[in-house]
């Protein structure tokens, strides 16, 4: 396994962990999240920040690897997240709801460090979930 994959599977037990000071090991001080949340910082204090907010709203949150695809520097994957809902999400009072959606993700790492990130996360269906917008 290379160091890159390494890494990925870490920011992973990170963000299912919620030991988030972890982030410092595994990205780059000023790693680019191409897709960030509003107002999110750049490099490991943005990550930190924003699964921070996420896990407030969804303490149980986990992500599970559905399919990994690796090069040299790039990691693609697609994943499938769960939680319930037990605080604020993007303004929004909690229901006590699970969700269950799905995401992809590409990574570019560098000496086992990510140092930029695209991805899309199915917002409508978490919002759906949720009951906060209705269903198609």
């Amino acid at each position: 396994m290379t160091t890159n994959i390494k890494a990925q599977e870490r920011l992973r037990e990170v963000i299912n962990s919620g030991n988030f000071h972890l982030f410092k090991e595994l990205v780059a001080p000023k790693a680019i999240d191409h897709d960030p949340a509003p107002g999110q910082a750049l490099g490991p204090e943005g990550f930190q920040q924003f699964f921070t907010e996420l896990h407030s709203a969804f303490p149980d949150l986990q992500v599970n690897i559905e399919q990994m695809v690796s090069d040299e520097d790039n990691i693609a994957i697609a994943y499938t997240m769960t939680g319930t809902q037990q605080g604020t999400f993007m303004g929004f009072a909690p229901t006590g709801k699970g969700v269950r959606i799905r995401g992809v993700q590409i990574g570019r790492f560098e000496d086992g460090k990510l140092i930029e990130r695209w991805g899309s996360t199915d917002q409508l269906g978490i919002l759906q979930q949720l009951g906060y917008a209705p269903s198609a």
